[in-house]
């Protein structure tokens, strides 16, 4: 009887009153003991509601039965589908929406709908795949802010390739402590590119000076994300500096004039086709035999041969790099013997000499650099320990 004097009365209230009226409704849909008969007359009520010409009344049902499990499905599947105002409560929180209905949303759904969805709890991969697929910079944000979202590596992958390019999802990404390596790679390719663009656009710099640098720069960031990698990710890594054509011989010297031999390693069992284990072995071996016939099958230039030989050596005197950073930075003693030797040997080529005289000056601006930041440290520790000693 109840239901029937609403239905009567809603018909020619004022929107605002009818917003509220249908709120308590459909609370008391979800709350109240209602007997069968009243509660099938409430559904046709709130289904009627659907139909209103007001917004605010389809809003306050969305609002009411947006977290609920025991909302009615249908009603939950169209307000999902309804303007942004009354669909996001629904789309950011029910429990009935299944994932095929969220990426349909996401296909059909406008921004403010799809950043809705990216805001989920346990979004599933299937979900984020659509968001990063097709969804649109905004909704990328969200997803990538979402703690509860479940990406694969080829979903951060697409959206590296669709938005890499923008400053805030750059930034959203690059502080993640679980992103793969690949993808961090990816991010800093996207900068180069955009940085270079932008320099050339202003005519601060020819086209193929800026090449230069942003790919110099591009492989220094690509060997100190490789100096936080291990296992999988470094794998991972590898496969992706491949499958892109950054994994050069110029990139691979680098790496080990680092002490990166993780890296160095990675690469040349990449190449090569060969287990690592396999490949540190041949590494080891002193007699040089072994790394010629390792660095042809990996299709590297022989005129690269010697540099590889002398850093090897020069690694094996020197001992291996156990940090960080200090596998992320060329070391200066090792690059200046591979100079050296480069630079008395006939069969070296130019662009190896131009590369390692890079080189040289980087690792030395480098050290410079440590050099100046340890005297600064040393002149403001000096007083404190002056005072501790005096106490």
């Amino acid at each position: 009887m109840i239901v029937r004097q609403f239905i009567s009365w809603i018909r020619t209230a004022p929107a605002g009153e009818r917003a509220e009226a249908t709120r308590s409704l459909a609370r008391a849909w979800l709350i109240s003991d209602l007997t069968e008969d009243d509660r099938a007359a409430a559904e046709g009520a709130l289904l009627m509601l659907l139909d209103d010409a007001s917004p605010l009344v389809r809003q306050a049902m969305a609002e009411v039965f947006a977290r609920s499990v025991e909302a009615p499905a249908a009603i939950v599947q169209a307000l999902s589908l309804d303007q942004a105002s009354v669909a996001l409560p629904v789309l950011e929180h029910s429990p009935l929406l299944i994932d095929a209905d969220l990426v349909d949303i996401i296909a059909t759904g406008n921004c403010e709908m799809q950043c809705a969805v990216a805001r989920r709890v346990n979004l599933p991969a299937s979900v984020c795949a659509a968001i990063a697929e097709v969804g649109a910079p905004a909704a990328a944000l969200e997803l990538i802010e979402n703690a509860y979202a479940e990406l694969a590596p080829f979903s951060w992958d697409r959206i590296v390739e669709r938005h890499g390019h923008l400053a805030a999802i750059r930034e959203s990404m690059l502080v993640l402590e679980d992103l793969p390596a690949a993808t961090r790679v990816a991010l800093v390719a996207k900068l180069s590119d955009t940085l270079a663009q932008f320099v050339v656009a202003r005519n601060w710099l020819s086209a193929d000076r800026a090449v230069r640098i942003a790919s110099e720069a591009r492989d220094r960031s690509t060997v100190n994300i490789a100096a936080r990698s291990r296992g999988d990710d470094m794998r991972g890594l590898v496969r992706h500096l491949r499958a892109t054509g950054q994994l050069t011989a110029g990139l691979i010297l680098r790496a080990l004039l680092s002490g990166n031999l993780e890296l160095f390693d990675s690469a040349l069992s990449e190449l090569s086709g060969l287990p690592q284990a396999r490949v540190s072995a041949l590494l080891h071996d002193r007699g040089g035999a072994s790394l010629q016939a390792l660095l042809k099958r990996a299709g590297l230039p022989e005129s690269t041969f010697a540099a590889f030989r002398v850093a090897l050596e020069v690694t094996h005197e020197t001992g291996y790099v156990d940090s960080v950073g200090g596998a992320a930075r060329l070391r200066r003693r090792m690059v200046e013997r591979v100079l050296t030797h480069c630079e008395h040997d006939r069969q070296a080529a130019e662009p190896l000499l131009i590369l390692l005289r890079r080189f040289a000056t980087e690792s030395a601006r480098e050290e410079a650099r440590m050099f100046c930041d340890e005297l600064i440290v040393e002149e403001t520790m000096a007083p404190i320990l002056h005072e501790l000693i005096a106490a």
